[in-house]
């Protein structure tokens, strides 16, 4: 029983292959094909029977003519079992003449004029003798052979015509059959040499490369001469070389976070000291260090929290912001002073921004994206060696607050443009990681909002954060 269980999931399994489909289906339209072609095959061949039975009839009249009708009874049967007919009637000049005769087992059920027939009526009539099995007699007119009178009519039985087209029709399927299985074979052995085993090898490269997607060697190679295959190949090499190169720069990435983990790590730990003196400091009775003292005090405690963000998270993207109601302007101020940016040479910091305008934001995100984006700012101008201006500006609409960073710099490269806020692709300078960007973006967004180029063309670059009014969050 498991052996019969066995062989029947084979051979189902076989038929759900696509060879065994394009097989069966190969067998299927074969012997459709051939039984389009069988019913007019064998209204042909009724057809030539017909002749035949006249063309015989038509002889055996001459012969007996040739003797002046002096035939024995015995001679004249025989020669109409030859012909294979019970009656031979000649029409010769205008005188119908009933040249042989035998008695009549039946009446003529039927009439058939082969001079008229037409391959509509010729297919009807083939079919009729097919389905009925009972012995008819039937009378068949044509025209005589070599213009000997103007028409010949027989009588003869519909039992030897119709067991004559019923063998005739079985050699005709045996053929097709013959036919299909040779032609389902070759055609099998054709589309699994030209089709199947290159499908298989793609999925062969497939489960490879699967095993091991960061191996580069593992990459298909297109080889198919079929152009739908090699198109399938090509594609699929694409692809796979993407997805190295992606497992590749993530592994970079998670090397370089732990690195970053651990130099923050240390890092706090400096900071942490070194906040304990700033602590003491900012109780100083100098004027000037006490001017100073808090300045110092805030920096330090926002690199202390940003090492330990970094810490904290652990992947590949931000905390949620810890949004509270900023005061816009100082907040920008604050960032000239820290990065020192309107005291460099050449330099000149522009705000446009309303004194009483408040945003709802964390805080300590939006400035380090203030930070990155100006220290961007600053760095291109820089670059030019020529003097220049950093330009912020806010304002707001009835559903968001926005805030523009730009500078009279000399654009961003296309290659920065093409990638612009993507880590270690959108660097806007020779060295640069492009990372500023990408957490400015990255921060912007985790507030709801979004961060874009407005411009950047041989005039200067322009960036602009909107950020949204209703999150669901605070009441705005």
């Amino acid at each position: 029983m498991m052996g019969e269980a066995d062989l029947g999931m084979k051979r189902s399994g076989f038929l759900n292959t696509l060879s065994g489909r394009f097989l069966m289906l190969t067998v299927a339209f074969v012997m459709l094909a051939e039984v389009l072609i069988f019913v007019p095959s064998i209204a042909r061949f009724r057809e030539d029977y017909l002749l035949l039975r006249l063309e015989k009839a038509q002889i055996a009249s001459l012969a007996l003519l040739a003797t002046d009708g002096m035939i024995s009874s015995d001679l004249e049967a025989e020669l109409l079992s030859n012909a294979g007919v019970l009656n031979v009637v000649l029409w010769r000049d205008q005188i119908r003449q009933l040249i042989l005769s035998s008695p009549m087992p039946d009446e003529i059920s039927a009439t058939y004029d082969l001079r008229k027939a037409t391959p509509l009526y010729l297919l009807r009539d083939a079919l009729v003798v097919l389905i009925d099995s009972e012995n008819h007699a039937i009378r068949v007119l044509g025209n005589p052979v070599q213009d000997a009178g103007s028409l010949i009519e027989v009588t003869m039985p519909t039992a030897p015509l119709r067991q004559a087209m019923i063998d005739y029709g079985l050699r005709i399927l045996a053929l097709s059959a013959l036919i299909s299985a040779v032609t389902a074979a070759l055609l099998f052995f054709a589309v699994q040499r030209l089709l199947v085993q290159p499908i298989h090898r793609v999925v062969q490269h497939m489960a490879l490369y699967a095993d091991a997607p960061e191996d580069a060697r593992r990459v298909i190679s297109p080889t198919s001469g079929v152009v739908e295959l090699r198109e399938a190949e090509e594609a699929l090499q694409s692809l796979q070389t993407q997805i190295s190169g992606a497992l590749r720069q993530k592994e970079r990435l998670a090397q370089l976070g732990a690195a970053v983990a651990k130099i923050s790590h240390d890092l706090r730990n400096i900071l942490t000291t070194a906040q304990l003196f700033a602590d003491r400091i900012e109780r100083s009775s100098d004027p000037a260090v006490a001017r100073i003292a808090p300045k110092l005090v805030g920096s330090i405690t926002r690199a202390v929290s940003l090492c330990e963000s970094t810490l904290a998270f652990g992947k590949a993207e931000e905390p949620s912001p810890r949004l509270s109601r900023v005061a816009l302007r100082p907040l920008i101020e604050e960032v000239i002073e820290a990065e020192a940016l309107g005291e460099r040479a050449g330099v000149t910091c522009l705000v446009d921004v309303p004194a009483g305008l408040n945003v709802r934001a964390d805080s300590e995100q939006l400035y380090r994206v203030l930070a990155n984006l100006m220290r961007n700012a600053m760095q291109a101008l820089e670059a030019t060696g020529q003097e220049g201006a950093i330009e912020v500006s806010g304002g707001e609409t009835e559903t968001e607050w926005w805030i523009k960073v730009g500078d009279t710099g000399p654009g961003l490269p296309p290659r920065a443009r093409d990638h612009l806020f993507t880590a270690f692709q959108g660097g806007a300078r020779k060295g640069g990681s492009g990372l500023g960007l990408a957490i400015a973006f990255e921060l912007v967004r985790g507030h709801g909002g979004r961060l874009e180029l407005q411009r950047s063309d041989e005039t200067g670059t322009e960036f602009k954060i909107h950020l949204p009014k209703k999150d669901g969050l605070l009441d705005p």
